[in-house]
């Protein structure tokens, strides 16, 4: 789950880290208003929405006094901002962050993510900030510095001081950047983080380590732990069919595709969309259902797929194990039949209780085509689509 950045920086002072002062506004008056509130010479208006990029896109603007404020506010609110992270079609920007100005003297860079390979958190450091670290992973690998953390004891201020020292923090001020780090890190692990991203990190004229910009993503397995982090969500900024699967359990994320995907287990879901796009097709979705998923489960993740008016055709890919062949089938003959299924649907069945699944599936009425393999299963649903 992404939250906004200011949510971002009010999560993170609680732990410690320093954070500009600023204030969200939904509307222009608010927005001046809040600029009059903090009382700074110089104010930053900074659009909101969950992605990247946004400086570069013309979302974050820098305003010497309340008109200029104004100004800002009313070109950013309710324009569509287009960035990298975006795609083509952009987001919306619904509310903006005022904040104060910063005397910036240098930038840098920190990020803590997990490594999947080896199972740690990794910290990361570059003195190379303000600009994407893909870049600055592909133009200078040598600038980005790692500290794995054994999990066992967590990070050390050691570890935290020599990545200060690696990226050149200066002397005097390598203390406060061991503090930040590592209060950093604690926000990460008390909150259940997937990425913590402050970039830039600021060293300011005034001797001050600054969060200057914040990135917090969590892991959605572990948001029964943390309702107020829950409470940080902003549907807006998602799919709706996105939200809608969630309320189910399901694991779906669109895509831009024309051939809806029903599977049962993420890696054959990949496999799925992997051999989809290799006979000449493009998925429409990942739907991972899962391993104990029900009739009515089933049923809600075929009208998901059905919702997107991009979909035309339809691949259900299950190999049943601790799920149910009769089951899926059962969903998607109800969800068929109550939503009047006009496009081509291809079902492939392996697994337990696959002949009683076919069955329910022949003995619908419906026109379903089936598929002996996975392969087959790809071909004939981008043949029928196209």
């Amino acid at each position: 789950m992404n939250i906004h950045e200011y949510q971002g920086k009010e999560v993170l002072r609680q732990y410690g880290v320093t954070v500009p002062r600023g204030k969200v506004a939904f509307s222009v008056d608010e927005a001046v208003k809040a600029a009059e509130e903090l009382g700074t010479p110089v104010t930053v208006v900074k659009a909101q929405i969950h992605a990247g990029g946004r400086g570069k896109a013309g979302g974050v603007k820098v305003a010497k006094g309340l008109d200029q404020v104004r100004e800002y506010a009313e070109q950013l609110l309710g324009k569509v901002l287009v960035t990298h992270q975006t795609g083509p079609e952009g987001k919306e920007v619904k509310r903006l962050l005022i904040e104060e100005g910063c005397d910036i003297k240098k930038e840098y860079y920190i990020g803590l993510v997990v490594d999947r390979s080896t199972g740690r958190i990794v910290v990361m450091g570059s003195e190379e900030g303000g600009t994407e670290i893909e870049e600055v992973a592909a133009r200078s690998p040598e600038k980005i510095i790692k500290e794995v953390v054994d999990p066992a004891v967590g990070l050390q201020t050691f570890q935290a001081r020599r990545l200060a020292y690696a990226i050149n923090i200066p002397n005097e001020l390598v203390n406060k950047a061991t503090k930040f780090i590592l209060a950093l890190y604690n926000a990460f692990v008390d909150k259940d983080c997937s990425i913590a991203e402050i970039n830039p990190l600021v060293v300011t004229g005034d001797g001050n380590v600054v969060a200057l910009d914040a990135k917090l993503n969590f892991d959605s397995n572990a948001l029964f732990r943390h309702k107020d982090i829950l409470e940080l969500r902003d549907l807006d900024e998602e799919d709706e069919k996105e939200i809608q699967a969630s309320k189910f359990d399901l694991s779906y994320i669109a895509l831009d595709g024309n051939i809806g995907c029903m599977v049962n287990g993420a890696g054959l879901a990949m496999a799925t969309m992997d051999i989809i796009k290799y006979y000449g097709g493009e998925p429409a979705n990942f739907l991972d259902v899962g391993g104990g998923a029900t009739k009515e489960k089933v049923t809600e993740a075929f009208k998901i797929i059905l919702s997107d008016k991009n979909v035309k055709g339809i691949f259900v890919n299950i190999f049943g194990g601790i799920m149910k062949c009769d089951v899926i089938a059962e969903g998607v003959v109800a969800a068929a039949r109550e939503l009047g299924l006009d496009k081509p649907l291809v079902v492939r069945l392996e697994g337990t209780n696959v002949q009683l699944g076919k069955e329910i599936l022949n003995n619908s009425g419906l026109n379903i085509v089936a598929a002996d393999s996975m392969a087959d299963g790809a071909q004939k649903i981008v043949s029928l689509v196209k």
